[in-house]
């Protein structure tokens, strides 16, 4: 998710909450008639129209609506609404009986759920119907190589939600033109830029630097620039773009030069420390009962010691004692050294599955960001056995330990839990994004995003 992408999601969320609010005007004023206007004045019938489109908001997040990966169609549209709005009706439903106040009028409820479900689906069927038809943003991607085909697929994948579409690939060789690669495939070659930007409409022409190199003829792009007035795009800036992720394999030392980000103020990491220190305060005291308790659990279900303190990689590339929760056996590595956790892996405990789906083994590094080792948000701290691996296997994996390691991050929320060289490669990309645009509201998207994670159980092991 790009920041102009969480922006667009942004506008929805107020727009659909607005929506809501509406609809509850309109069940209040067929149930009560003339007396809407007394049940909004002096009952305060506006602010209880808002709790239910809060509510039921939070409802349609956690349902993914606004994941348009997930909602694809109008079935699973009509059904991620009913799922929603159904839990929103039991929450409300509970808030009412423990404080009738309040209710904003008799037969108002069932109504209102009825009209948002209707109001949501004919709006976002509306929504899509316009999104189809509208101008999208045309590509041509020049170049046939991983990084390309990468792009075309995420792009291809996501086309509803990002609205853009891909005129087809431009290869140097005339024999592959035809060729099928994502959707289209190779329309033409490099003397066919002009051509085909003209007959396709095309806006912007996306030129892979790694197939550049020894195979375009670079010198003959630059007068289609110059003189034709064709207009190219750097294939990692138009990855980075959409994705939300720098692609590593097609990135050069001089675009990290002369890209703009990577300039972190002392205002913003002033105002991201204080961030810190509140979160993981207001953290320790809300967890500490909860603490206690998982504590006294793993003290009571395996033998050992209740933390597990391990040493990690942080800022500028510094090793630090990271503090959790014990959740795998105490010999869980006599024999086998550092190793990276797999999927069901016998290692853990059962109690220790529960902790990590729940995150709960992770609560004691909220010392970590208290003592300015960590963060709330940023690139997840590796071992330092994985890091001296990792940066000999992977370009520009040293640039992560630029920003404060994080007990969440862009990448936990992007891409599931990963424990391998590829892993490692694919959270870099987020890593350096994250790097790239750090900022205090996109550190509160991702905790925002976090919660959600949690809740929903998603992408540990």
């Amino acid at each position: 998710m790009t920041l102009q992408w969480a922006a667009r999601r942004l506008l929805l969320v107020v727009f659909e909450t607005a929506l809501i609010v509406l609809a509850v005007g309109l069940a209040a004023y067929v149930r009560l008639g003339s007396d809407l206007g007394r049940v909004i004045t002096d009952e305060h019938g506006i602010w209880k129209a808002v709790l239910v489109a809060g509510v039921a908001q939070v409802c349609l997040y956690y349902a993914d609506l606004y994941d348009f990966r997930v909602v694809s169609s109008r079935q699973e549209l009509l059904l991620v609404i009913l799922q929603a709005i159904g839990a929103a009706s039991f929450i409300l439903a509970a808030l009412y009986y423990w404080f009738p106040g309040l209710i904003i009028g008799r037969g108002v409820f069932v109504l209102s759920a009825l009209f948002t479900i209707v109001t949501l689906y004919a709006w976002r069927w509306w929504y899509g119907w316009l999104g189809d038809r509208m101008s999208r943003a045309r590509l041509l991607l020049v170049g046939t190589g991983a990084a390309a085909i990468s792009l075309a697929e995420e792009l291809y994948a996501r086309r509803q939600e990002l609205g853009v579409s891909i005129v087809g690939f431009v290869d140097p060789d005339p024999a592959r033109v035809g060729e099928s690669l994502v959707n289209p495939g190779i329309i033409g070659t490099v003397e066919d830029i002009p051509r085909i930007v003209h007959d396709h409409h095309v806006d912007r022409v996306v030129v892979s630097l790694a197939d550049a190199r020894g195979k375009l003829p670079m010198d003959r792009l630059l007068e289609m620039k110059l003189q034709r007035g064709v207009a190219f795009d750097h294939l990692a800036s138009v990855y980075e773009e959409y994705t939300g992720k720098i692609a590593v394999e097609n990135l050069r030392p001089s675009w990290l030069i002369f890209s703009e980000g990577f300039k972190k103020t002392r205002l913003q990491l002033a105002a991201k420390r204080a961030m810190d220190i509140v979160c993981a305060v207001t953290g320790l005291i809300l967890a500490m009962p909860l603490m206690l308790v998982v504590a006294a659990l793993i003290k009571l279900t395996s033998p050992g010691p209740v933390l597990y303190h391990q040493r990690r990689v942080g800022l500028h590339g510094r090793v630090f004692t990271v503090h959790k929760f014990r959740s795998m056996r105490q010999d869980a590595e006599k024999g086998t050294g550092a190793v990276w956790a797999q999927a069901n892996d016998s290692r853990v405990t059962r109690l220790g599955r529960f902790l990590r789906r729940t995150r709960l083994d992770e609560t004691p590094q909220l010392f970590n960001v208290l003592t300015g080792e960590m963060s709330m948000v940023g690139p997840r701290p590796e071992r330092p056995e994985f890091v001296s691996t990792l940066t000999e296997q992977i370009p520009f994996y040293g640039l992560r330990h630029n920003v404060r390691p994080g007990v969440t991050g862009w990448a936990q929320v992007s891409y599931t839990y990963g424990a391998s060289v590829e892993d490692a490669l694919e959270k870099l990309q987020y890593d350096l994004f994250y790097a790239k645009h750090l900022t205090l509201p996109f550190d509160l998207m991702i905790l925002l995003s976090t919660i959600k994670t949690v809740l929903l159980r998603r992408g540990a092991q």
